[in-house]
């Protein structure tokens, strides 16, 4: 199981209000007595923030207001000592617009030899004043800004599929290549385990600018070219002892084109949105997790299952709403949601994940039930989602609220006595979602991933294998893992019975006597064979 840390918001050692390495080095027994596997730090490098550290201006060093390079390694070797390993984030895709290669690129007007290094072009129309093309951002808004000459007039444009403050850099120029690879080996070299890709498929363009159509192929996500990159990434990865993981962020409908991402010589793992996206209804889910483990069983890549991350809204409020779905487009403000609701089914989902064939991960709050918090004051937040879309989309900052760990009001232990405010406020009733409050609580669930971890860990079948789906009624989701093991869901509106077994594993909810109610899940060991119904018809 792959935990996410967003340091900003995962615990504070300074007292500024931000999260940094010293507070995660403070909370390691957290993570170790999870069970996690390894720890994915979104980025620490230096960075103006203009997005939230996804802006990056070094990428081999530490943002100061996270700490030193010295540190980060020393929390490498800490986490090893636990027996964690550490996968870092690493954003090819741009750069902060203060990164030196851009400043150069800048400074040096239309001649400067950095401009080969990004999207420089001239613009459209007779005075160049018209952007060169009309791709629209995953940001929303325009993705070209012009530049302005040293004497003041207009200048060439710059392309930047999000915000202006991160230009792409261009991939097919070989000195790109080359300084990623050395980045690369640079993190590599310190000791860690994994490679996380920001915007996998977005690297390689279509050289010749077209536009993007409805029926034709996206000419700046998931070109052709961009499959050579990652080859050259496999091959570094692959020079390393022991298992060196490099992992996609890779958002694409066409399962067959994910695919090509984990072919043998490419990436070990690409994410899975389609599951974090979809609906909490039977058929639909099913029909994902086949979809799912069929399209990695060609390339013999393991799937992964996630629930929620940095960039989307937490499960908790998602499985509440009357749409359960996720997708960026429809993200708005004010849409109501069943907060003990959703919180029964983030309970059901949590067991179906992690029995799922694969890789689980879990974004950092996950596990203490945390719901996106929805009313930060306007002035308050800090994603460009939210400013580039007019204030339509309300942004990421939601879940982006740092962790409660301690105590009955806020900071709830996130930042050390006399410290200043948290970087985004918390909600006051995360009282009763504390680390503390829910240690030892056997109804909590934070006890109920631990207890599920340290299944999915102690039981050869779950992980990698085969799942065979069992005959059960069509609300339900049931399925053996082998051992005897066998995962129940019940998405329907009322109460089934248990199947035979031999013990009951595990829980989401209290069950009624022999029958498994709504939003429920449960983990049997039986004997039966696998063919034998689950549930009774």
């Amino acid at each position: 199981m792959i935990y996410q840390v967003y340091p900003r918001s995962f615990a504070d050692g300074n007292g500024d209000g931000i999260g940094d390495i010293a507070g995660i080095r403070s909370r390691l027994n957290h993570l170790s007595a999870l069970g996690v596997d390894a720890i994915w730090y979104s980025p620490w490098y230096p960075s103006p923030m203009a997005d939230a550290g996804y802006d990056v201006a070094d990428y081999r060093d530490i943002d100061p207001v996270f700490g030193t390079l010295a540190e980060a390694e020393a929390l490498i070797a800490e986490a090893h000592a636990l027996g964690i390993r550490t996968i870092v984030d690493v954003v090819p895709n741009h750069c902060s617009d203060v990164h030196p290669w851009f400043q150069a690129a800048l400074a040096g007007g239309p001649e400067a030899p950095e401009r080969e290094l990004f999207w420089f072009r001239p613009g459209r129309g007779p005075d160049g004043a018209e952007k060169p093309t009309d791709w629209v951002s995953p940001f929303a808004g325009d993705t070209w800004t012009r530049t302005t000459n040293s004497d003041g007039t207009p200048g060439d444009w710059y392309l930047h599929l999000f915000a202006p403050q991160q230009p792409d850099f261009n991939w097919d120029h070989p000195r790109v290549r080359a300084e990623f690879e050395d980045i690369l080996r640079f993190w590599l070299d310190r000791g860690v385990d994994g490679i996380r890709i920001d915007s996998a498929a977005m690297l390689a363009k279509d050289p010749t600018l077209p536009e993007a159509t409805p029926d034709g192929p996206n000419p700046f996500v998931d070109v052709d070219a961009v499959h050579e990159i990652y080859r050259s990434w496999r091959r570094i990865a692959d020079s390393y002892p022991g298992e060196r993981a490099l992992i996609g962020e890779v958002w694409l409908p066409d399962h067959e084109r994910f695919a090509n991402y984990l072919r043998p010589d490419e990436l070990h793992a690409a994410f899975n949105f389609d599951f974090l996206g979809c609906a909490w209804e039977p058929a639909v889910l099913r029909a994902c997790i086949d979809a799912t483990l069929a399209a990695h069983a060609p390339v013999g890549a393991p799937a992964t299952w996630v629930l929620s991350n940095h960039d989307v809204t937490r499960h908790v409020t998602r499985y509440g709403r009357t749409d359960t779905t996720f997708s960026f487009a429809a993200k708005r403000e004010g849409v109501p949601s069943d907060l003990e609701l959703g919180t029964r089914r983030a309970r059901a989902a949590a067991l179906l994940s992690l029995s799922l064939p694969g890789a689980a991960y879990v974004y950092q709050g996950e596990e203490l039930g945390l719901w996106e918090v929805e009313d930060i004051p306007h002035e308050l937040r800090q994603d460009p989602m939210f400013a580039r879309s007019g204030r339509v989309d309300p942004g990421r900052d939601g879940c982006r609220v740092p962790l409660p760990w301690t105590g009955d009001t806020p900071p709830f232990g996130f930042s050390p006595d006399g410290a200043a405010a948290p970087w985004l406020p918390q909600p006051a009733d995360w009282k009763d979602r504390t680390v503390r409050a829910q240690t030892g609580d056997p109804h909590s669930m934070l006890e109920l991933y631990r207890a599920a971890i340290a299944i999915r860990r102690a039981d050869p079948a779950l992980g990698d294998g085969d799942l065979t789906w069992l005959s059960a009624p069509a609300a339900v989701l049931a399925f053996s893992r082998g051992g005897g093991f066998r995962c129940l869901v019940n998405l329907g509106d009322a109460a089934v019975p248990l199947p035979p077994h031999e013990r009951l594993l595990l829980a989401s909810g209290p069950l009624d006597d022999d029958l498994l109610p709504p939003d429920t899940a449960v983990w049997l060991r039986t004997t039966e064979e696998p063919g034998a119904p689950a549930v009774p018809a």
